[in-house]
């Protein structure tokens, strides 16, 4: 799944960063979803929308040139999605309901 050694000049590996993203929102994230019942969302491409549209408070498409976005993400955005990921996971639904609510209003979907 990732190129081993791929590194930043600052010497981080920004590929183990994509491991760690994909993973939380593609296993970690929806497996966690099932196992409550009672998340608002529960697929993988939910997941991301509803990090990476927070990442950018804004439709995240509107600022990623490439897909999957994920491998065109920085650093410090791959960071700030891992971290994102992580409050969904620590907080659970609650947390959930928020950002997926936010993601909806950016997207003109909820008033």
């Amino acid at each position: 799944m990732s190129c081993m050694g791929q590194t930043t000049l600052t010497g981080v590996d920004i590929a183990s960063l994509r491991e760690t993203y994909l993973r939380k929102v593609t296993e970690t994230l929806p497996a966690r979803a099932r196992a409550s019942g009672d998340w608002p969302i529960h697929r993988d491409h939910c997941f991301s929308r509803v990090v990476l549209d927070t990442v950018f408070e804004d439709e995240w498409y509107d600022h990623v040139n490439g897909r999957p976005a994920y491998e065109h993400l920085s650093v410090a955005e791959l960071t700030l999605a891992i971290d994102i990921a992580d409050r969904m996971l620590d907080e659970g639904r609650s947390a959930v309901v928020e950002l997926n609510n936010n993601s909806l209003r950016w997207r003109g979907k909820l008033e």
